[in-house]
């Protein structure tokens, strides 16, 4: 009777040994009660391509598909005690940081990652909103661009969010999205993801992937649709995902860059809401993205 009883517990055990570990990704950023940009997002994205997600909320917003009515930012106390809470239990691989709210919270949340050293962040500087209004002050700014910035492996700014970063004018044609390059590399940061999304002339939707010694251009069909609610959030997401699952930067990035359009593409599959609806983060064929 023993033998059959040890037996099984032998063999689960056995699985369990040779189970390959849950790629975990840590999300920090700000709520959307509208489910389709922000930590919302970004959990569904990190789901969607195969990673768990976990959380550190640094505010709440009251939002949907047509517009932000008000936000709410997180003490600085309970986001330390969020970090400290993942940090201290959970295996995280890569880390996605989107909205900051303040000075005081990127200064937070840079030292936090400088003392638990996860391997991968990409950081979405999130600053200027849909209607062109910067949502971050300059001093805010010039924190996020000397305090947390160099801690990553990549950034992911619109063209909006590299103008404010750079101090130039917002690039309107792949020209001058071109001369951004030399600026963004004057930065001195490790890699930068330059997204030409706003340039909706052009047929394609090009990003380019800044490296310090060479240029990778992505392009992809620029596809017609009002719902693109939380592509920014998504694209960053997804890229922090593959890096946790072992890819390289670029691959990640390729990787990131194939799910965001097939999400866009599918995204008129869903009716939420009156204004810029989500993309869809569940179409089908998500898991194969690979």
């Amino acid at each position: 009777m023993s033998s059959d009883i040890t037996t099984p517990s032998v063999h689960v055990s056995n699985i369990l040994s040779n189970h390959v570990p849950t790629p975990i990704v840590l999300t920090i950023a700000g709520s959307d009660s509208g489910g389709g940009a922000g930590i919302q997002a970004d959990i569904k994205a990190m789901s969607a391509t195969g990673s768990y997600a976990c959380s550190v909320i640094t505010a709440i917003t009251a939002q949907n598909t047509l517009g932000v009515s008000a936000i709410f930012p997180i003490p600085l106390e309970h986001i330390e005690k969020q970090l400290d809470a993942v940090f201290s239990d959970l295996n995280v691989i890569a880390v996605k940081v989107g909205m900051l709210a303040d000075c005081d919270t990127i200064k937070l949340v840079a030292a936090k990652l400088k003392q638990y050293r996860p391997k991968f962040l990409v950081v979405d500087p999130v600053m200027v909103a849909t209607s062109g209004d910067l949502l971050l002050k300059m001093t805010s700014i010039n924190t996020l661009k000397s305090e947390l910035l160099p801690l990553a492996d990549l950034i992911t700014p619109n063209l909006p969010e590299a103008a404010a970063l750079t101090g130039s004018l917002v690039p309107t044609d792949s020209a001058s999205m071109t001369l951004m390059v030399d600026k963004l590399r004057q930065l001195k940061m490790k890699t930068v993801l330059l997204k030409g999304g706003h340039l909706e002339e052009d047929e394609n939707s090009t990003d380019f992937l800044i490296f310090a010694d060479r240029l990778e251009v992505l392009t992809s069909p620029r596809i017609q649709t009002r719902n693109t609610h939380g592509t920014g959030c998504t694209l960053s997401s997804a890229i922090a995902s593959y890096l946790a699952q072992g890819n390289d930067l670029l691959h990640a990035v390729q990787l990131g860059k194939k799910y965001i359009t097939q999400a866009i593409e599918h995204a008129d599959e869903l009716q939420i809401g009156r204004g810029h609806g989500p993309v869809n983060h569940f179409f089908n064929g998500h898991a194969n993205v690979r």
